[in-house]
């Protein structure tokens, strides 16, 4: 339910929950429209909180973990033979990997 004051602060009304879950799709009850609001009421004024902080040292990232490319640098190699490749294939027609077939046509 729906705290004392907390309507005061709202945000995001029962009709805005109802339209976003029609967008959506979904059929809300009474009580779910209800419970939606009240959280996402609590998410943006957590959200609200948050912008209190000073971040402005704080470095923008894409991610929490620092990221480097992992792949390898691209170089012309030798690889398996054809018959390397196929040898514990367990059926093979014509050089290639005998698969059924999936998609009629």
């Amino acid at each position: 339910m729906i705290e004392a004051g907390e309507m005061d602060r709202d945000r995001i009304s029962r009709e805005e929950v109802r339209y976003l879950a029609g967008l959506a799709r979904l059929r809300l009850s009474e009580g779910e429209t209800e419970t939606f609001a009240v959280q996402l009421n609590r998410i943006l004024s957590y959200m609200e909180k948050l912008n209190e902080l000073d971040t402005s040292r704080v470095e923008p990232m894409s991610h929490v973990v620092g990221m480097s490319n992992a792949f390898r640098e691209d170089a012309v190699q030798e690889s398996f033979s054809q018959e390397e490749a196929l040898q514990n294939a367990p059926e093979r027609e014509g050089g290639f990997f005998k698969v059924p077939r999936i998609v009629k046509g």
